[in-house]
């Protein structure tokens, strides 16, 4: 049981994985209040001025750190909810292979929600020219 937990966890420690989600919190509502604060200062917002604000090379770094910390954030939390859930007691003697399956999916779940945003900031693969 213990090999199964250090193995699928992808964590160091229940500590790094607390600091790891708090530190990642922060950062989203950073970037949270950072979109919103150009709404609140831009009289008007069109398609020109978002594009401008999103294109510059800080906006494109840091919003790469928040779709990072995003998917940190929602592994760890799926992860969490994986190993508390889905137990011995519920699913029986088959139960790490319910979990692996569910952590396989959370993770290519994550994996896409992760590539896709960067692949649009960063316009890999010909999305807009």
């Amino acid at each position: 049981m213990a090999l199964v937990t250090n193995i699928t966890s992808f964590g160091r420690s229940g500590l790094a994985d607390f600091v790891l989600q708090r530190v990642s919190a922060v950062v989203l509502g950073l970037y949270a209040l950072c979109i919103c604060g150009f709404f609140a200062t831009t009289p008007h917002v069109d398609h020109a001025a978002l594009v401008g604000f999103l294109d510059s090379l800080t906006m494109k770094a840091f919003t790469t750190l928040a779709v990072v910390a995003l998917g940190m954030h929602a592994w760890i939390g799926m992860w969490t909810v994986g190993t508390d859930y889905v137990r011995r007691h519920y699913f029986g003697r088959g139960h790490t292979v319910y979990l692996a399956v569910y952590q396989l999916i959370c993770l290519g779940a994550i994996f896409v929600y992760v590539l896709w945003p960067l692949s649009v900031v960063w316009r890999l693969g010909g999305v807009v020219p």
